[in-house]
C-alpha cells in the first residue's frame, strides 16, 4: 500500500445525519471531516499520510471509470470509489456521506468504520470478489452495517454472490451464526441452505438472546422444519413391506408375523428419531428382521422396502418440508 498525502487545513463540514460516532483528534464533534485533495504535494508539513487500499486504488483496473470520491477509514486507509455507484447502492446517500447534488471531484470522506468493515461493505456493493480471508465475525459485522449506509442486504446478498458464497462457507461450522444472520436481514436463500446444518442442533437449548435475534419467522421455520422431518419419516415408516400370495412355505400368518415386527422396528426408531437420521442408520435398523425370515419372497420383499424406505427418507432433503403435523398447515423451508 502507497502513503497518500491529504491537507489538514482544507476541511470542508459534512452533516452527520446518522450521528455516528466522532473521531479522535478532531475539534469539531458534531460533523464528519470531509478532506480535499492537496494544492502542494512538495509541502509535507500540514499533510496527513494515509495508505491505499490495494484493489480501491485511484487508478484501479478494474472499472471503466475513474472514481471521483475517496472514502477514508478509521484507521487512515483510502479507498476510491465511484459516487454513482454508492448513491445506487443507498437509499441514504451512503449514510448521509455523499453530496447528492454536484461537487468537485475527488472529494476525501471521513467514514467512522474500521478498514475491514468499510472493505466488506464495498466489496459487497461492488460485487467483488474476497481475496483475503475474512472472520464470520467480520463479515457478520459489515452486513450488519450495510443498512446504515442505506444498501439493502437482501439486495446485495443474493444467491450465487461472491459474499453470499463466503457466508454460507461458514454453515457446517457456524450453522446458528449464519443462519441468525440470514435471518435477520431475511436472507431467505442463505437462511434455507444454511438450515440443513441445524438439523441435529437440539432447539430447546436456543438461547433468548438468539431466538430474539432470529425473530418469530425464521424461529417458526426452523422448529417446523424439524418437525416436518420428523412426521415425513413416520409416514414413511407406516408403509411395510409388500406382501404375496400364500405359499406352501410362507402363508398368511408369516407375513404378518414380517408386519408386526417391521411396526415394532418403526416404533422404536419413531420414537427415538432426529431430524438428522442417517440411511445408515435406518438401513441398519430394520437389516437384522432379515436374519429371522426363511421365506425368501419375504427377504426379497423386505430388502426392496428398505431400499425403498432409504430413498425416500434421503429425498426428504430436498423436498418440501411440512410446517406442521398437518401438511395442509402450510409450508417452511425447501431444501
Amino acid at each position: 500500500m502507497n502513503p497518500e498525502l491529504f491537507e489538514l487545513d482544507s476541511v470542508v463540514q459534512w452533516p452527520d445525519s446518522n450521528n455516528r460516532t466522532p473521531f479522535p483528534g478532531f475539534a469539531e464533534k458534531s460533523a464528519l471531516q470531509v478532506f480535499t485533495p492537496p494544492s502542494d504535494s512538495n509541502d509535507e508539513n500540514n499533510h496527513t499520510r494515509f495508505s491505499v487500499s490495494t484493489t480501491f486504488g485511484p487508478k484501479a483496473d478494474w472499472h471503466s471509470h475513474l472514481p471521483d470520491i475517496t472514502l477514508v477509514s478509521l484507521d487512515s486507509l483510502a479507498f476510491y470509489v465511484h459516487s454513482h455507484t454508492l448513491l445506487a447502492a443507498s437509499e441514504n446517500a451512503f449514510g448521509s456521506l455523499l453530496p447528492t447534488t454536484s461537487f468537485d471531484a475527488n472529494l476525501v470522506i471521513r467514514v467512522p468504520e474500521s478498514s475491514a468493515m468499510l472493505n466488506i461493505i464495498l466489496r459487497a456493493v461492488y460485487h467483488m470478489p474476497f481475496s483475503e480471508y475474512h472472520s464470520f465475525e467480520d463479515l457478520s459485522g459489515a452486513v450488519d452495517l450495510l443498512p446504515v449506509y442505506g444498501v439493502r442486504p437482501k439486495s446485495y446478498i443474493l444467491k450465487d454472490t461472491h459474499l453470499y458464497m463466503l457466508l454460507l462457507s461458514y454453515s457446517p461450522t457456524l450453522p446458528l451464526k449464519v443462519y441468525t444472520l440470514a435471518a435477520k436481514h431475511d436472507l431467505e436463500d442463505l437462511a434455507v441452505s444454511t438450515s440443513s446444518h441445524l438439523l441435529s442442533f437440539n432447539l430447546s437449548t436456543l438461547s433468548d438472546e438468539t431466538a430474539e435475534a432470529v425473530g418469530s419467522e425464521y424461529l417458526r421455520r426452523l422448529f417446523f422444519l424439524h418437525i416436518g422431518r420428523l412426521d415425513a419419516l413416520k409416514r414413511l415408516l407406516l408403509q411395510p413391506p409388500s406382501s404375496h400370495p400364500p405359499t406352501d412355505h410362507c402363508g398368511a400368518s408369516g407375513q404378518k408375523a414380517l408386519t408386526r415386527v417391521w411396526a415394532l422396528a418403526s416404533a422404536y426408531l419413531a420414537w427415538d428419531s432426529r431430524p438428522d437420521l442417517s440411511t445408515n442408520l435406518l438401513e441398519s435398523t430394520f437389516a437384522p428382521l432379515i436374519k429371522d425370515l426363511s421365506c425368501e419372497i419375504c427377504v426379497e420383499n423386505l430388502n426392496t422396502r428398505i431400499k425403498d424406505l432409504s430413498f425416500q427418507w434421503s429425498q426428504v432433503k430436498v423436498r418440501h418440508h411440512y410446517c406442521g403435523l398437518d401438511s395442509n398447515v402450510g409450508s417452511s423451508f425447501h431444501h
